[in-house]
């Protein structure tokens, strides 16, 4: 490791270095009405400087908590820097968050202000946001009741100096999605961002300069903080933006990013529209035809928006194996990388050239991994959260010996590459007292074509059942000969488990799981809890049906 990473700069030192150093380079672009709207690094730091001294001049404490509550734009991130800027504390929100939970988050940050952008339901939201707290809106988004970004960059002076932080200071507080349970805020330093982004810029062969990303991600998630707003500012790069889901696929061919990270679900979406387009089986002959390959790999990469991506990621929830060995075939080697808000995701990653798929990767250097009680999987770093915020208890309990407890399940094979095998918390247990791990069958699974979100249930029932969503709905008439395969998935599933986890039917529901409908996280991830709420009135008389496959 060279000395410059030795040294970890804080985010605002490479901020005042390419705003002085790269002053008409672009460093933002955000697509409005079809226009796209840009900040160069000088322009940038001039409104962000400009909201510093507004923020100053509102008689703040030290360290206030200032809240961001929009889905991602240029704003966001300049909003971000004025925070960190000023001294106070930033306290990024999911914007697809409910308003009663919006609301506990502001009173248990006790923020002050919030900053509040591009939102689907601001009329729904407002109401959890206390009348004490003091509104300000992005450009683009105005809201009536807030105070107007454009007003406080005209009536404010730049700050002059740079400021800088104490390294060890608290810089955020990320409240996690929660698959259960209450969101919790998690507590890290200016220290802990720029250790993990280093560390991992280290462990990618520092090859990082000026690279381009696209943030559709949730900003206030650790993975799109770190892989697009800090590497984009560490590195000098251009971060562009979406417009809309449904200009999503434009935008992305538009930007080409050098650096792309995504969701499985979002890989899974884009296997399905090049399969719509180009069916397996025509597939499978054209790659079989070394020109008639090189050119669509060529042809798809471009459409994707990935012809110029040297480092394209996947994390936050677990992918399928088969779905990364498919964008292999193509020549998309995705690198699954493994993290939790507590480690400021600094824990695993598969590096390009040595990538197994089906594990998370080997860990960074400078981060200790050992396997605990249960086969806990457990991680130590430097950039290990400061903690919870008022739950010093809570944060007592998630360390031992030092190390964080991911609380999740897994093995460590001779190389180092660890494979997640499940939540311990997601073990439940039958009627007759055998417990079971949900993961390893759900893995099973979705390995064949057929299921885009799988949940294994059976807590205190005789039987285990998987309820599913089809990747394509059939219709009716189309049910039987799908039944059939689905038969046959179930069969050759059943045939890999002990005999209490077989499975006694597949259930399929119609409604695919998503965030609106509470079934998902932000970063979705099942919810197990909501999809017994759900379902649970059901489970006894699916098991007493006597299809095995059964739709509903």
């Amino acid at each position: 490791m060279n000395q410059a990473i030795k040294t970890y700069p804080t985010i605002l030192e490479k901020f005042y270095e390419y705003e002085k150093q790269c002053p008409d380079l672009l460093f933002l672009s955000e697509p409005v009405a079809g226009i796209n709207r840009t900040f160069t690094w000088k322009q940038a730091g001039d409104e962000v400087r400009r909201i510093v001294t507004a923020l100053q001049s509102m008689s703040l404490p030290p360290q206030a908590k200032i809240a961001i509550l929009g889905k991602n734009s240029a704003h966001w991130i300049l909003a971000d820097l004025a925070i960190n800027i000023a001294g106070f504390v930033s306290v990024p929100l999911y914007p697809n968050i409910s308003a009663a939970t919006l609301q506990a988050i502001l009173l248990h940050s006790e923020a002050r202000v919030i900053f509040i952008g591009k939102l689907d339901n601001y009329e729904e939201l407002s109401s959890g946001i206390p009348s004490s707290l003091c509104k300000i809106s992005f450009p683009f988004y105005p809201k009536k009741d807030c105070l107007l970004w454009d007003v406080l960059v005209k009536e404010n002076e730049p700050l002059s100096p740079n400021p800088l932080p104490d390294p060890h200071s608290l810089s955020c507080i990320l409240y996690t999605s929660g698959t259960t349970g209450e969101p919790k805020g998690v507590m890290h330093s200016y220290f802990s961002h720029s250790y993990s982004l280093l560390t991992v810029f280290d462990a990618l062969d520092n090859d990082f300069n000026a690279e381009i990303f696209f943030s559709y991600l949730p900003l206030c998630h650790v993975a799109e903080r770190m892989v697009v707003e800090y590497a984009g500012i560490f590195c000098g790069g251009t971060i562009y933006f979406p417009e809309s889901p449904e200009l999503f696929a434009k935008n992305l061919a538009t930007a080409q990013p050098t650096v792309f990270l995504a969701v499985p679900r979002i890989w899974e979406k884009f296997q399905e529209e090049i399969l719509k387009k180009i069916p397996q089986k025509k597939l499978s002959i054209i790659l079989s035809v070394p020109l008639l390959s090189v050119v669509l790999k060529k042809i798809l990469k471009k459409k994707l928006g990935l012809s110029r991506a040297k480092h394209i990621l996947t994390g936050a929830s677990p992918i399928k194996a088969s779905l990364l060995e498919w964008f292999a075939t193509l020549g998309i080697i995705i690198q699954e990388a493994y993290g939790m808000t507590e480690n400021m995701a600094l824990s695993h990653i598969n590096r390009k050239k040595t990538a197994r798929f089906g594990t998370v990767g080997q860990s960074y250097q400078g981060v200790e991994v050992r396997l605990g009680k249960d086969r806990e999987v457990q991680v130590k770093s430097a950039a290990s959260m400061i903690g919870y915020y008022k739950e010093s208890e809570l944060t007592a309990q998630s360390f031992e010996e030092g190390f964080l407890k991911t609380g999740d399940e897994g093995s460590i094979d001779n190389d180092g590459f660890l494979t997640i095998t499940g939540r311990i918390k997601d073990q439940f247990k039958t009627s007759k007292g055998k417990y079971i791990a949900p993961a390893p069958i759900e893995k099973l699974l979705l390995e064949s074509l057929y299921f885009s979100q799988v949940c294994v249930v059976g807590s205190g029932l005789s039987h285990v059942l998987a309820v599913c969503v089809l990747i394509k709905n059939p219709s009716v008439n189309e049910r039987e000969p799908i039944t059939r395969l689905l038969k046959e998935v179930l069969q050759n599933v059943n045939s890999r488990l002990e005999q209490y986890e077989k499975l006694a039917r597949l259930v399929i529901v119609p409604e695919e799981w998503t965030v609106s409908n509470g079934l998902l996280t932000p970063t979705l991830k099942i919810k197990r809890n909501s999809i017994d709420k759900a379902f649970s009135g059901h489970y006894e008389e699916w098991l007493h049906a006597k299809e095995d496959v059964l739709f509903v």
